[in-house]
């Protein structure tokens, strides 16, 4: 069967989009204000279902180009050398919904993204020991998630080049905030890819294979690229793009979301990343308009994870609109606008939020 991509939508959501935003869950803006977002918080892209995994019977598979292929168990694993790193993660279809017309997949708004300390042993070392051949140039990683997109049934598999999957802080994961994986997080163990895009870190991760050339299936090559124009090769989805959020102030009406505010001095909050280890240059805050720097709080304990910052407003009673953007250490700034996407992939336009202060 031939790939088939999906049409763009101008309008009201389908049922289908509807359905998939039942199904999966962002993570409410007002916990950006927890460093570690708490694991019923963080949010959930889940491709096809959540796969039924046994920890007492769940292997690894390592093949392909190996030495000394093996199959290790969760127990051998967990016996491995450990380490945990702070992460965070962003769903690389983030912002979807805010861009017209928008590719029909999980409708994100700005709530695809959070932090959390993986537990897990570093990959490299496990591959070192099954002894990786010379001919091998990439690793596809292949999880029991299970279906059927573009029209083609397949397993969720992703790869990596191989200095890529080669990094220490690339993880075999079995713990999430210092407790077993659950279920919809990728039990009982997964792939975590600190500074990309989230569609790298494989949930139900059964399989790593060992390869000599570019992995061709369809989460690799036909899915997760940049694109403008249909029939593009595009660009693969990579590190995640600069990015920052702000905790909504104020009190919320239940069906637009628009905030109520208290006039006087008010804090305002949020946090900022970016993706392949780049530091946070800057955070600025905008009131109707006015573009101010905000104040960058010590740098987060992992340069994996998002960092805070904060802004001192004196509200005026009206109406206000508040955005907030970060310019990362390499100079990339987030755009004022989403840019097109035809999948709307990495949409890191600024956060803005209308405000009324009484």
């Amino acid at each position: 069967m031939s790939p088939t991509r999906r049409p763009p939508i101008v309008g009201r959501f389908q049922p289908e989009e509807v359905a998939l935003a039942t199904r999966n869950s962002g993570m409410p803006l007002e916990a950006l204000r927890y460093d570690v977002t708490p694991v019923g918080l963080h949010y959930l892209l889940i491709h096809f279902d959540i796969p039924e995994g046994d920890a007492a019977s769940w292997t690894l598979e390592l093949g392909g180009l190996l030495e000394r292929p093996a199959r290790l168990s969760l127990a051998q694993i967990r016996a491995l050398p450990q380490k945990t790193l702070r992460v965070t993660l962003e769903c690389a279809g983030n912002g979807r919904a805010q861009v017209s017309p928008r590719y029909p997949s999980m409708p994100w708004i700005e709530e695809g993204a959070s932090t959390a300390e993986w537990t897990g042993t570093p990959l490299a070392g496990v591959l070192e020991a099954a002894g990786l051949r010379a001919q091998a140039t990439h690793l596809v990683f292949s999880g029991t998630d299970r279906g059927i997109d573009r029209g083609i049934e397949h397993e969720y598999a992703r790869s990596l080049v191989l200095d890529e999957a080669m990094r220490d802080e690339v993880l075999l994961v079995h713990a999430m905030n210092g407790q077993p994986l659950l279920p919809q997080h990728g039990a009982p163990l997964r792939l975590i890819v600190p500074g990309w895009y989230g569609m790298a870190s494989v949930k139900g991760l059964a399989k790593s294979e060992a390869v000599d050339r570019p992995f061709e299936g369809v989460q690799q090559a036909l899915s997760y690229h940049f694109r403008r124009e249909p029939g593009e090769a595009g660009v693969p989805c990579t590190h995640m793009r600069v990015n920052a959020l702000m905790i909504p102030p104020g009190i919320p009406d239940f069906y637009k979301r628009s905030r109520l505010v208290e006039a006087g001095a008010q804090r305002l909050r949020g946090r900022a990343w970016s993706g392949g280890g780049t530091p946070v240059a800057k955070v600025e805050v905008c009131v109707n308009g006015d573009w101010r720097a905000a104040v960058l709080e010590p740098a987060a304990a992992s340069p994996w994870a998002w960092r805070g910052w904060h802004f001192d407003w004196q509200a005026e009673p009206g109406e206000h609109e508040l955005a907030c953007r970060a310019t990362d250490a390499a100079g990339a700034v987030q755009p004022l606008a989403p840019v097109w996407d035809i999948a709307g992939f990495g949409n890191n336009a600024v956060q803005r939020v209308a405000v009324t202060v009484r």
